[in-house]
């Protein structure tokens, strides 16, 4: 018997649709957070030469993730619409078309990595001893690409359905058999950097397994495939990709971002860089709960749109903003009150601490403001519109934070300026979402 749609029931109560979503996923991103900073510990352990030559690989990677995670909000914000329409013969279709583009962008990094991995790592800067552990931990995860992109894509096929709750299952299931393995091969086995990298790829295939048992198997989703009767449709593709590839795009110039800072920032002092890459990361913990919300409302405002039902989008959107808000508005008193006792925590150095606490307190002031552009350019994005996202990262770190924190540099004005420069340009950027969004509700005559 066929599985029935959630839109019915997203419908009767959007926010509770709206955290059923979320909160699956912000659970997912804590554990994977958690992943991250363990496997990094592990491989510290080995020496600072594998850190180092780790460290020359995670671009790459950072860059293959980026593109499967991009096109995977244009598949889920597609096929939330189809489903939103009632077609689920579309929906089928695009899930089928997904298939295509995975195989495809498998392929072609694949053959980058196994031919041309060693010259990439090199251009990247590595040399020497450095450069031969490098290309030994490239080289197994390079097998594991097709891996990474076809779990990242089931998973957005999912969320475009609005499951959130086996992805997370199977996320969690994933990132502890690695936590388990890392240990096994890299000291165990004496496998070093290798090790770790084939337990990363071990993982990635259980969790590939168990979502083609979900799916194939089991058949638990309400997205079934139909490859026999595979019809090529361009314009899926394209659908897929006028979002996807916008938001791939904002991902790589927000990582470029962070490179032109660190060098920007060095100028002051390295305990300038260090404080701004520990409140960097005190950022991403925050805005987990911001992202789940902004990511279930791809899906259930795609489903809204589809089916017409535009007041209850305009609901949902609202609520989700409102919540965003004061979530962020929470966080801000908390760290704004407690910078002093959190950055201890991250190093015992007194200046790193200093500029860090300075830092922090200022940064903090617009993060309800950062919550309202993630939000907005999310719903774009479920509308069908994924150059918003991009034409807004373009402003915020090309035209605007960059520019302005090197300018106040060479005029020889304190750090603190670059700060400011961050703030100005965070707030231009929420504006312009905003203004797109509201631009996009008058276009589809959703309000």
């Amino acid at each position: 018997m066929e599985n029935a749609s959630r839109l019915n029931s997203f419908l009767a109560n959007p926010p509770k649709a709206l955290w059923t979503m979320a909160l699956p996923i912000i659970a997912g991103m804590m554990v994977q957070t958690l992943f991250n900073v363990v496997d990094i510990m592990f491989i510290g352990w080995l020496g600072a030469d594998e850190v180092t030559a780790v460290a020359f690989v995670s671009p790459l990677f950072f860059i293959i993730i980026g593109l499967a995670v991009g096109i995977g909000s244009g598949i889920t914000a597609t096929i939330a619409q189809s489903i939103g329409r009632k077609d689920k013969e579309d929906a089928d279709n695009c899930a089928d078309h997904t298939i295509l583009i995975g195989l495809t962008i498998t392929v072609v990094l694949s053959v980058l990595g196994i031919f041309y991995g060693r010259e990439l790592l090199y251009l990247l800067g590595a040399s020497g001893h450095i450069l031969d552990i490098s290309y030994e931990y490239l080289r197994v995860l390079t097998f594991g690409i097709g891996l990474v992109v076809f779990s990242l894509f089931f998973r957005a096929i999912m969320a475009g359905e609005g499951e959130t709750k086996i992805p997370m299952i199977i996320g969690l299931i994933g990132t502890f058999l690695n936590l388990i393995l890392d240990p096994i091969f890299i000291f165990y086995l004496g496998y070093g950097v290798r090790g770790a990298a084939l337990a990363t790829v071990i993982s990635q295939l259980v969790m590939l397994m168990a979502y083609l048992f979900i799916i194939f198997v089991k058949k638990s989703t309400y997205i079934s495939f139909n490859i026999s009767n595979f019809k090529y449709s361009s314009s899926i593709i394209s659908k897929i990709l006028n979002i996807g590839i916008p938001s791939s795009l904002s991902m790589l110039i927000i990582s470029f971002g962070q490179v032109v800072m660190n060098r920007i920032i060095i100028n002051y002092s390295t305990e300038a860089v260090a404080a701004y890459q520990i409140v960097s990361r005190i950022d991403m913990l925050l805005f987990m709960p911001i992202l789940g919300i902004a990511i279930a409302l791809t899906t259930i405002v795609g489903m809204f749109y589809g089916a017409n039902e535009n007041e209850k989008l305009l609901s949902v959107v609202n609520y989700g903003l409102n919540r965003a808000f004061l979530i962020t508005l929470v966080s801000v008193l908390i760290l704004f009150l407690s910078a002093e006792k959190i950055l201890p925590i991250f190093t015992s150095s007194t200046e790193v601490i200093n500029v860090g606490i300075t830092y922090l307190k200022i940064i903090v002031l617009v993060y309800p403001v950062v919550g309202i552009s993630v939000i907005c350019s999310r719903v774009c994005q479920a509308l069908g519109e994924g150059m918003p996202l991009l034409i807004t990262t373009i402003t915020r770190v090309l035209i605007l934070t960059a520019p302005l924190s090197y300018y106040f540099y060479i005029i020889g004005k304190p750090i603190e300026w670059v700060w400011f420069s961050q703030v100005f340009a965070i707030v231009i950027a929420a504006i312009i979402s905003y203004t797109w969004m509201r631009h996009y509700f008058k276009k589809f005559a959703i309000v």
